[in-house]
């Protein structure tokens, strides 16, 4: 959910989003803003893209097809041929005609074995971390040997918990007011009902259930992890309990991902920062800390466990803000957070195989004003050896991008020694540079940017697509033609193309897809298509998939009746052609939910989305489990709303989306 001016919400979910949301980079870098402006001139703007925009909105698709037609324009190709979702907001989801969406696993579920039945006036620890953990958000399918696309794992991430919607008797939880109503027990719930999920699913009759499978766990805030990759064993990553800084408990706050061709879970830590409370005047990486936002203390967990005080475990902090490997198909590999990639408040880990072989990870650092990073591997990944690629991701290189004005771009190592990356300016090794990548990236002019989340590769194009959520912290002296706000608070698609189509290669060129918000509002300075409906345009764009036809769908948070006249959900967005930034509205959220996850298995009859905290305050209604917004999806009187997966499959069979 954002922060948009205008949209009160309750004081525990404004303040975890106005963290992640204020700027934490005080670097004079140049703003994604300044490379716009400098790039798109303001007639191109007002005389072609507002001009269509907002015709598109006004008149709709097939009156303009019509329109083109008679002016002997080429017609459009239609990838996405569903009707379009016309639904209002409402307490429920809803998908495009022709369509079935269906609830697969919710909040409570039975995980493992002697799991209990979902009791959420009884909940224990115990019970769980045998349980399908709270707010569901990346969501991964492995097809079982042979690629099947019907049977497999589902791998899941619980991203964090909402105290007030979890347990009944209490509201909105924040340390001023010395969390009311939390307890060890309660918090220790909250740690187990974080990290993430590995279920065996299966589709049966033309629909997906939950299956036994041997691999089926739970990974909680406290399940044993490995530090690997060149900052492990440094300084900066022992504590008391971990003298050689190569052990840490848990994963938390972990919200995109991504999978590897050879079948393993890179599950990604966003804002590990909220779970820290105490005092940092003193602490040795203040400066560091600070540009981490490290404390923020929206978590009682450091009342009980020290680890989460830093002044007690002044370096826990450190370990956390990874990308975490997983092995679903074997329990017994321990979790390992890859330090090669980078610490920061990582979104996702889209990847590509590289012509040469070398494995790609891009990377958004989801904050306003922070950057976007790429990681290629020293040594190709191995399609015949699946042993041989256990550690790949252990060694490579860390880069950060800059955008110049002109259209292109560049990738600058993180390389130790390199330019600025030296002693002399405060960087004493390779493992310090990847502890402390912001301020690494900030040394080197990377170019900052709107809230990047989830950066995703269209393996059929080869280009990239970054999703920047927003950004309302852009001044008034900072607004330009392109972007024609004080404020961008409905954010916009960014698209890199790899010069040559080598994404190792140093140089890029890039583009921007889309600018988000209402196209009809000219102030505003949308830049969808002219073929883009009144329900087509969308807000706040934050996960993204591209499916096996290489069509890109687009995931939202931050839509809401009073900001968007809409809640969150999925639009398909055209890329190629004279169709390009045509968006297409195709599946929503209830109320106070943000849309996560979307996944599609290999024949992409199957779509799999995260309907994450329905009922989250929103617009003025404080929403608790005693008094939600909704009960979605049980809707029953003793049930609070909880976060689910949902499989959306075409009625008939065939790929979704037409």
């Amino acid at each position: 959910m954002i922060d948009i001016p205008g949209r009160p919400l309750d004081p525990v979910a404004l303040a975890r989003e106005a963290n992640e949301d204020v700027p934490a980079n005080p670097s004079a870098n140049p703003t994604i803003g300044d490379m716009i402006a400098q790039r798109f001139g303001r007639r191109d703007l007002l005389k072609g893209l507002l001009g269509v925009a907002a015709m598109g909105a006004t008149l709709g698709p097939q009156a303009l097809t019509s329109a083109r037609a008679a002016s002997g324009e080429s017609p459009i190709e239609d990838r996405f041929r569903f009707p379009e979702l016309t639904a209002a907001p409402d307490e429920t989801i809803h998908v495009a005609e022709g369509h079935e969406a269906r609830v697969l696993v919710r909040w409570g579920d039975p995980v493992l074995p002697g799991a209990p039945p979902f009791d959420p006036y009884h909940q224990t620890p115990a019970a769980q971390t045998l349980q399908f953990g709270y707010n569901n958000d990346f969501v991964g399918f492995l097809p079982d040997p042979g690629g099947r696309a019907d049977h497999g794992l589902l791998v899941v991430n619980h991203e964090y918990t909402n105290a007030e919607l979890m347990f009944p008797g209490i509201g909105p939880q924040r340390a001023r007011d010395g969390f009311p109503g939390m307890t060890r027990e309660r918090v220790d719930i909250e740690m187990a009902a974080h990290g993430g999920s590995i279920i065996g699913v299966a589709r049966e009759n033309g629909r997906w259930r939950m299956v036994e499978a041997p691999e089926a766990r739970r990974i909680t805030a406290e399940t044993p992890m490995l530090l690997t990759g060149p900052a492990a064993g440094d300084d900066l990553l022992k504590t008391q309990d971990d003298p050689e800084g190569r052990n840490v408990l848990g994963m938390i706050n972990n919200c995109a991902g991504g999978v590897t061709p050879w079948g393993t879970w890179l599950t990604c830590e966003e804002n590990f920062n909220l779970y820290f409370m105490g005092k940092t005047e003193s602490h040795p990486r203040a400066r560091a800390f600070k540009r981490y936002g490290i404390p923020a203390g929206f978590f009682a967990w450091g009342r009980y466990h020290d680890r989460f005080d830093v002044e007690k475990v002044p370096n826990e902090a450190n370990r956390f803000g990874w990308v975490v490997e997983i092995d679903p198909r074997d329990p017994d590999w321990v979790p390992r957070k890859r330090t090669a990639l980078g610490r920061f408040k990582h979104e996702g880990a889209g990847n590509v195989v590289n012509g040469d072989g070398r494995f790609v990870v891009y990377q958004g650092d989801d904050q306003r004003m922070d950057y976007v990073y790429r990681f290629v591997t020293a040594r190709p990944y191995d399609t015949a050896n699946r042993e041989a690629n256990r550690d790949l991701l252990d060694e490579g290189t860390l880069s950060v991008a800059v955008f110049h004005a002109d259209g292109t771009g560049e990738w600058r190592p993180l390389t130790f020694g390199e330019g600025p990356l030296t002693p002399a300016n405060g960087f004493a090794s390779q493992a310090q540079i990847l502890i402390e990548a912001r301020l690494a990236a900030d040394a080197l002019g990377a170019t900052k940017m709107d809230r990047p989340e989830d950066v995703e590769v269209n393996p059929r194009t080869g280009k990239v697509y970054v999703m920047l959520t927003s950004n309302d912290a852009r001044k008034e002296d900072e607004t330009n033609a392109a972007n024609p706000r004080p404020a961008n608070v409905f954010g916009h698609i960014v698209e890199i193309t790899p010069d040559g189509g080598d994404h190792g290669a140093a140089r890029f060129t890039w583009d921007i897809l889309v600018k988000c918000g209402d196209p009809s509002v000219a102030q505003v300075g949308a830049t969808f298509s002219a073929t883009t409906t009144g329900y087509g345009w969308f807000a706040n764009p934050d996960n993204c998939a591209v499916d096996n036809q290489g069509r890109l769908w687009i995931a939202t948070d931050g839509n809401s009746a009073k900001s968007t006249g809409r809640t969150d959900g999925i639009w398909g967005v055209e890329t190629e052609g004279a169709g390009r930034a045509t968006a297409k509205r195709f599946f929503s959220v209830p109320i106070g939910a943000e849309m996560c996850g979307p996944y599609f298995t290999p024949d992409d009859t199957t779509f799999f989305v995260a309907v994450q905290h329905p009922g989250e305050s929103e617009d003025g209604r404080l929403s608790t489990f005693d008094d939600p917004s909704t009960r979605w999806p049980d809707f029953k009187p003793n049930l609070p709303p909880r976060p689910s997966v949902v499989t959306i499959t075409r009625i008939g069979g065939g790929p979704v989306g037409g």
